[in-house]
């Protein structure tokens, strides 16, 4: 019964997107390419000036002008574990960057035992050369010997708190339902990498404080919605990927529960999409569109009909996902930018437009423009 109401589940989802992708977008909006040649990039952060900070997986941190220019590597970054999915992955800037400059990143640090997603901070040089007084702030436990599902990316709160996704390493995805990991969680921290205060699992005897949330599997995308809540989507194996809104303490199922099955076919567990204790998701995808970067829209650049929507990636189809919200769920949704190719990172810019990164060796910065 469980392995049907699965099967009815994902044929639930599958016409859902189908109908969705009927909709048309509120006007047609295309890709203006703003620079080409950088090596899988992962993250762009926002500089002043029009400028860009952009991650390169293989470790490599650059400034991209507002003319494309792209600048040299910068110094300083640390030593990553590149290969599969590992290496230098999101950046963000401090609320306060414009008088501290400061920055956030991770990436996947190599150490005893493998690798993990680790969490820095740095100061970013005033002639943009280098990486000054960078100190790893937070390392996920335990490493492990794989080059997959490092989740990895970054918050700040109002309040001036961190969240950091991290990835269940995929062999190691039993990890995500204990307490005493951080595979397969979320965490929030301060700004020095310590558990902020009133963690859900503080005190909690064989739990670690840094927890914010558990039951997850490869989160790429994470921001903050209204009321400045925190919303992420994260992949699913084949099928399944969903969006979640994490609490603090809440169990988002992963692997118990699941719209997914295993690579080849065969269901994941007992094969059921829903569990006590368990979080159901917002909005999932069958097929799995493998989703990545997340932004909303706050702007209305793009005209009225498309101000306070979601936009998220697919690395699967290459498009930029549009999702229409109508009292905090899903209601419609739309494929825009067919053909952009593989969307890693979706922003809003100071200047209140859509900026992409596209994963492929000779990937793009991308504006989108109306």
């Amino acid at each position: 019964m469980n392995f049907l109401r699965l099967r009815l589940g994902r044929v639930a989802g599958a016409w859902a997107l189908a109908l969705a992708s009927l909709a048309g977008p509120a006007q047609a909006l295309r890709p203006h390419t703003v620079a080409e040649g950088l090596e899988h990039p992962w993250a762009v952060a926002f500089l002043p000036q029009g400028r860009f900070l952009v991650t390169e997986r293989p470790g490599r941190l650059r400034v991209v002008q507002p003319d494309g220019g792209i600048g040299q590597p910068l110094q300083g970054v640390p030593k990553v574990a590149a290969g599969g999915q590992g290496g230098l992955l999101d950046v963000v800037l401090d609320r306060e960057f414009a008088r501290n400059r400061q920055l956030f990143f991770c990436f996947s640090e190599p150490g005893q035992g493998g690798n993990s997603t680790a969490l820095a901070r740095a100061r970013l040089a005033d002639d943009e050369s280098r990486l000054q007084d960078v100190r790893v702030i937070f390392s996920q436990k335990p490493k492990v010997a794989s080059s997959l599902h490092f989740g990895c990316r970054i918050v700040e709160t109002p309040e001036g708190l961190l969240f950091l996704t991290l990835g269940d390493r995929f062999h190691r995805m039993q990890d995500a339902q204990a307490l005493d990991n951080h595979h397969g969680k979320v965490v929030r921290l301060t700004k020095d990498g310590a558990p902020a205060r009133g963690n859900p699992f503080a005190g909690r005897a064989q739990a670690l404080p840094e927890i914010w949330s558990l039951g997850h599997r490869n989160v790429q995308g994470a921001a903050l919605g209204p009321g400045d809540r925190l919303w992420i989507h994260e992949h699913g194996p084949q099928g399944g990927d969903e969006i979640n809104l994490p609490q603090a303490g809440r169990n988002h199922g992963w692997p118990v529960a699941t719209f997914g099955e295993n690579y080849g076919g065969g269901r994941i567990g007992a094969g059921i999409t829903q569990a006590p204790g368990v979080e159901p998701p917002l909005h999932y995808w069958v097929p799995s569109i493998a989703p990545s970067g997340m932004a909303f829209l706050s702007s209305d650049r793009y005209g009225p009909a498309m101000k306070g929507d979601l936009f998220v990636g697919s690395l699967k189809f290459g498009y930029l996902a549009r999702l229409e919200l109508a009292d905090g769920r899903v209601a419609r949704e739309h494929r825009l930018l067919s053909g952009v190719g593989r969307v890693r990172d979706v922003r809003q810019g100071p200047d209140g437009l859509l900026y992409l990164l596209t994963d492929s060796a000779q990937g793009k910065l991308v504006r989108v423009v109306p």
